[in-house]
């Protein structure tokens, strides 16, 4: 906003005030237009936050008797809004020579501009050291949370939606998020309600920081909240019913845009970060996207072959081809039986086999296997190890 603009304004409109109005009705008719457009009362109305601007600015002037003073003789000098033509200007040329005046130098600039001098006398008026620009209290997002879950085994691989209880910054309730007990904050002076400030690094560049006086919120308050300290933040606990999508695994750290603490002055909200830890499960595991199971089946059915029913995770079994000669440890797949993948599609189970050794024999099982084992006598299955072993 220009010089131009800020002395045209006309702040006691803004506020509501006569001209002769006290110091006391200044700040009365502050706090009153403040509180009821304060951007933490209408939240997404662009227009009210516009408005608390302007109602900001107005007080940051009339609120300093200095400023006040020095803005009543600039409105005087000019008429009340209208800026003088210089002879022969054109284009909406405005030629000062305020020298005489405040003592600086005649201005005389054609083609839109205005005189130097004029930055430099209204420069402190506006805090802005005649570069001119807006006062503006930017809206702050809000900060992200971090947060833990515990799933079960089935939980994990099918999806679950879980309350979580979570404790973060939000606008103070007693203050209604102003910092200030009687919810009337002032703009900060220091950063003229930006929140940042500028500081040189060499080179003709600038960077900024958090203003250190209003810790980058744009404004004070001048009766500090007794809850917030003046930050307009509190602790706040509540709790969210949380999605979790299928096929997470134990440890991941899933991202919720927009789940985090409520923003400052409309601003949006910071995510919710949920570290996902998984119980284990008495049958199943898992090997990434695919589940695995281990199946005991008999010595006949591993020498023989046959069917072999397998449980799956949440559904009905599955029945796998065992075939002929089937040794102990073999892995095989059922397909589409395992954890959800991110594109929908599920993995596989894998499903091995452990040939299982009973302890106990019925006389007719035992006398089946000494049978067995008299036809196979000419069969030594440590041949070829002792034979490699011998070679190498």
């Amino acid at each position: 906003m220009s010089t131009k603009d800020f002395i045209e304004k006309d702040y006691y409109k803004v506020l509501g005030v006569p001209k002769d109005a006290t110091e006391a009705e200044i700040k009365k008719a502050y706090r009153k237009l403040a509180r009821e457009y304060h951007p933490d009362a209408n939240k997404g109305n662009a227009k009210a936050e516009e408005r608390f601007k302007e109602i900001s600015e107005a007080h940051d002037v009339l609120g300093d008797p200095k400023k006040r003073k020095e803005y009543d003789e600039a409105r005087a000098l000019f008429g009340n809004g209208g800026f003088r033509p210089g002879p022969g200007a054109g284009g909406g040329s405005f030629n000062f020579d305020l020298g005489d005046l405040f003592g600086g130098q005649p201005g005389g600039q054609a083609g839109g501009g205005f005189g130097g001098g004029l930055g430099d006398v209204f420069g402190g008026l506006f805090n802005r050291g005649g570069a001119g620009g807006p006062t503006r209290t930017q809206p702050r997002r809000g900060q992200d949370i971090e947060s833990e879950v515990t799933l079960s085994f089935t939980e994990a691989i099918e999806g679950a939606t879980v309350p979580l209880r979570m404790s973060s910054q939000a606008a103070c309730k007693a203050c209604s998020g102003t910092g200030d007990k009687n919810g009337t904050p002032r703009v900060c002076p220091t950063c003229v309600g930006t929140g940042q400030v500028a500081r040189g690094s060499g080179g003709g560049f600038s960077l900024t920081d958090p203003c250190p006086d209003c810790k980058g919120r744009g404004l004070i308050a001048e009766d500090p909240c007794e809850v917030c300290k003046g930050s307009g933040r509190a602790k706040s606990s509540r709790t969210m019913q949380v999605r979790i999508p299928a096929g997470v695994s134990d440890g991941q750290r899933i991202r919720l845009r927009g789940k985090g603490a409520p923003g400052e002055r409309g601003g949006p909200a910071g995510d919710l970060y949920v570290v996902v830890h998984v119980g284990s499960h008495p049958v199943f595991g898992r090997k990434g996207d695919n589940l695995t199971v281990t199946v005991p089946v008999t010595f006949a059915e591993a020498a023989l072959g046959g069917e072999v029913r397998v449980p799956t995770l949440g559904g009905p079994p599955v029945t796998l081809k065992l075939p002929p000669g089937t040794p102990n440890g073999r892995t095989m797949r059922a397909r589409g039986k395992g954890a959800v993948r991110k594109d929908g599609t599920r993995g596989d189970l894998l499903v091995t086999v452990e040939v299982s050794v009973p302890k106990d024999l019925s006389g007719k099982a035992r006398d089946a296997l000494e049978a067995y084992r008299e036809a196979t006598a000419d069969e030594d299955p440590r041949a070829e190890l002792f034979q490699a072993a011998k070679g190498a």
